[in-house]
């Protein structure tokens, strides 16, 4: 199977949570989580100055735009562009095209905020290994967020896997 790519989306200003949220709900109803991995909406911190009080905020990096980790078919493509709120991706004639490790990089974006982000107890599935395809649960978490242990269960009980987090996805 094809590798997923990154890929951006133009929504309607102020619709970026809803339009993640809406596709974040197809990829349930429509059982895709094989052909859609991830949704962002990417965020950073500035400090806003109010009456004499700084405050931390967050702002939307890229208002008008979401972020999608998804292998292109016609049906994920489909899903994706008839999204209520989605104008369109991002590319000639709204083709979509994927973004390049450099281009993210361009940009100024935080490349850690592209890589999926687990929390211990998620359900998740192995892609690459010897036990590709099989469930587990996130157990731990490196400290850099590079690696984590899933906790399998086989031979009547169960056994700690490391690995790095681009050989997990969530299971949704």
């Amino acid at each position: 199977m094809e590798e997923a790519k990154w890929y951006v989306v133009h929504t309607y200003s102020g619709y970026e949570n809803k339009v993640k949220m809406n596709i974040e709900k197809a990829i349930k109803n429509r059982n895709m989580q094989e052909l859609i991995h991830d949704v962002k909406v990417l965020m950073q911190n500035e400090v806003e100055e109010k009456n004499g009080v700084a405050k931390t905020v967050q702002r939307k990096t890229f208002p008008g735009y979401v972020l999608i980790k998804m292998i292109i078919t016609d049906d994920a493509w489909y899903v994706v562009r008839n999204t209520r709120g989605v104008t369109g991706f991002v590319g000639p004639d709204s083709k979509p095209v994927p973004l390049s490790l450099e281009e993210i990089q361009e940009m100024g974006m935080d490349i850690s905020q592209l890589r999926p982000s687990f929390e211990i107890g998620d359900l998740v599935e192995l892609l690459d290994g010897a036990f590709t395809g099989s469930e587990g649960t996130v157990r731990e978490i490196s400290d850099d967020k590079e690696t984590i242990t899933v906790s399998l269960n086989g031979f009547g009980r169960d056994f700690p896997v490391t690995l790095r987090v681009d050989q997990v996805k969530r299971v949704i």
